[in-house]
This record gives structure tokens, sequence and C-alpha cells, in this order.
């Protein structure tokens, strides 16, 4: 407990306390109905000490499921760690804390000055990053109670053809730039309000977010887990990590004998085939300059396009939400049924006060939106880069970017020493 919460405990306690030796003014009213006014009860918080068990559980899981990935090499370890994942960080911590949604805490903490970033979700945010640099995504392979559940149901996946995942792979780049922009203006938490699985990890989800959980996971049994693939922002992260890492899992402990197994293990299309450099050196270079001179335009068409998608944008915030509301129908200032217009009226702001904060968060999401679509024109431009380069590769190897470490392939590799 920091010193301002004792003191507002202290001040309340102090407040509580003044009925106790206070003089009684008025008669106690009396009831003929025999109610009885039930005691007020407040639940406990949440003690530091279990917290800091999920940052050790955190850490154990990782531990054990980097060994069965990297050291031990088995499938079935990952497996069994994944499942117990699940039942800790899915089902008893009910979905949080998550390392997905501490993206957001870590970005109101860099651009709100008064929000106090909880330690522990800090943690939950660096330490999987810290080890996917070194071991690749081992996070996701086994510790990720959003990837356990998909993983589960992966009854009969089909690989989806390349194109189409390089397309859907844009994805989680939008979210994530999506997802800071939210929350770097308090406006929304984005990524706890549309997780698909944690009504389901609670037993409360309402009926559109369970309808949406479960077409993912019906989804799952044929296209391996679509959210890790196609929707997670923090896996955007991850993967940058993952890129550097190096000591990533390998495919054969020994030489590769070139039998495929492990590409049509896999679910992901993560497994890099042998190539040879096409086409002659100097026109390959001159293909590759021409797609990196294009990215600096493909960052500009990408903000112009942003910044002019801010007004929408915008509108998620509640405040400005408001204040279009209360500007177009000046009517709803008397609607007691309106809360949100009530309680403005109540906090003493005038309009002008009101359109002015509206207007400066407004100015906010439009140079928001020149990075948002920035950021995604640098993505679409890198990506095409990438697609234009060719390095010789003369084995089967993972893509440490896609990778999910999952251990599939290496349970179907023959070469076992």
């Amino acid at each position: 407990m920091n010193r301002i919460s004792k003191i507002i405990f202290s001040f309340t306690a102090f407040l509580l306390s003044v009925p106790a030796w206070a003089q009684q003014r008025f008669p106690k009213p009396e009831f003929e109905t025999g109610y009885v006014q039930p005691a007020t009860s407040q639940a406990p918080p949440r003690t530091l000490f279990l917290e800091y068990l999920d940052v050790f559980m955190l850490v154990a899981v990782l531990v054990v499921a980097t060994w069965f990935v990297v050291k031990k090499r088995s499938r079935r370890g990952v497996l069994w760690t994944s499942v117990f994942a699940l039942l800790y960080f899915g089902f008893y911590r009910q979905g949080c804390i998550c390392s997905i949604g501490a993206i957001q805490n870590v970005t109101l903490a860099i651009f709100d000055p008064t929000y106090v970033l909880p330690f522990t979700a800090l943690l939950f945010f660096v330490i999987p990053l810290v080890v996917t640099l070194f071991y690749g995504r081992t996070f996701c392979a086994a510790v990720c109670p959003l990837g356990a559940i998909q993983d589960l149901v992966a009854f009969r996946p089909i690989e989806l053809p390349k194109w189409l995942q390089k397309v859907l792979g844009i994805i989680p780049y939008l979210y994530l730039a999506l997802a800071v922009l939210y929350a770097a203006t308090s406006s929304e938490f984005l990524i706890c309000r549309y997780d698909p699985f944690v009504g389901i990890f609670r037993f409360d989800a309402e009926f559109q977010m369970l309808l949406l959980g479960g077409l993912f996971l019906l989804v799952g049994i044929f296209v391996a887990r679509p959210y890790c693939r196609f929707f997670c922002p923090y896996g955007v992260l991850l993967g940058w990590m993952s890129t550097f890492s190096k000591k990533h899992m390998t495919i054969t402990p020994s030489h590769c004998i070139q039998c495929k197994l492990c590409a049509n293990s896999c679910p992901f299309g993560a497994i890099e085939e042998p190539v040879e450099e096409q086409g002659n050196r100097r026109s390959n270079v001159q293909r590759l300059m021409t797609y990196l001179f294009f990215i600096p335009l493909w960052i500009g068409i990408g903000g112009l396009a942003g910044s002019m998608m801010h007004v929408p944008l915008a509108k998620f915030n509640s405040t400005v939400y408001l204040a279009e509301q209360l500007v177009e129908n000046p009517e709803l200032k008397q609607d007691h049924e309106h809360i949100d217009a009530r309680a403005f009226m109540q906090s003493g702001k005038s309009m002008d006060q009101l359109v002015t904060e509206a207007k400066k968060i407004r100015s906010q999401f439009y140079w928001g939106g020149w990075l948002v679509g920035g950021f995604l024109g640098l993505v679409i431009g890198l990506t095409l880069l990438k697609l234009s380069s060719h390095r010789n590769r003369y084995d089967y190897e993972p893509d440490k970017t896609n990778c999910l470490s999952c251990g599939r392939c290496m349970d179907y590799c023959p070469v076992k020493n």
C-alpha cells in the first residue's frame, strides 16, 4: 500500500468512526416492515504475495516449457505444460494477469503520468519478451492460456495458402497499433474488452463474446491457432524478439535428410523450405532497391489514410462521443435516463469545457492516426521487401518470426540423434 492509499484509508476510517462518538440529534427511524439492513462487505484485495506468486509461476512455466522445447525436444512435454498453464493462468487466474493485456498498462503508464503501473504487470510484459529474445516463442508454445486452449482443439488443421497468411498477418499489426493508440489516449483497453476467451475462463461471458470465443475455437479445429496467428498483438512483439534468438528450437538435432515430414506436420506454415537464389544477382539487387525505395511512400500513404480516419476513431473515446451527442441533441441534457448526460450535468462542467476537451482528444487521434497509418505502411513495405529477397537455404528450417515452438516438427522428424 503506497502513501496515498494509506492516507485515504486513514481518512475513510476516521469518517466511519465519527458516528460512534457523535451526539444523536434525531431519533432513529422505525420501519414496520421488519427489514434489516445487511452489513456492508467489501471483497479483500489480492495480496501482494499472491501477485508475485503469479510471477513466480510465469517464470517457472517458462523455464519448463523452454527446457522441453530446446533441451528435451519433447512435444508431449510441451503439450502437458500448456494444459497446466491453461488451468492455472486461464481458469484459475481467469485470464488475468495477462501478458497480452499488459501492453495497454505499459502504454498508459508511458503517456499518463498519473497512472501507476503495477510492477507485476510490467514483469508479465517484459519476462516473456526477454526469454523469447534468447530461446524463441516458448511462451506461445506452452505458457499463454489463449494459445493453449486453441492448440487443444486443433484436431484437423490445414495449411492456408501463403498469400492468404501474408494478408491476414497484417491484422495483428493493426490491432497492436490501435490498442496502443486507445490506451495512450486513455480511451479504452481494447485488448481486454475484445478478448475472445476471457469470458470462457470466467464463465460469465456475454452472449456476443461467448459466440466470438466459440467461433475462434470452431475455426481452430481446421485453422490452427487463428487468434495467435492473425490477431494477437503481443505475438507481433514476440515475433520481433524471436527473430534475433540465438538458441531457437531446431527441427532436427543432426543433419536434415530432406524428408519433408516437418513441413507437412506444421499447421502454421512456419517451416521454410530449401531454396536457392533465383535469377542473377544484379536483377535481385535492383528489385530489392526498388522495394526499399518505395517504403517511405508506403509510410506516407498509410499516415495520410490514418489521419483521415481520426474522426471515426475518436468516437470510441467516451468524452468525444458524449460531446458529439450533446452538441447534436441538446435535449439529452434534460434526459434523466441518459446516464452519461446526467453524470456530465452533475459534474459542474460547462459545454464549452466539454467541447474543448473533446477537440484536444480528437487532435491526439489525428496525430495518432498518422502514426498508426505510417506504422502499417512500414509493415506493408517491409513485407514486400522480404518477399522480394531470397536467402540460400539448404535445409528445412523454422521461420523464427512466425514459429510458435510447438514441437510438432521435432516429433515428426525421423532423425533423433
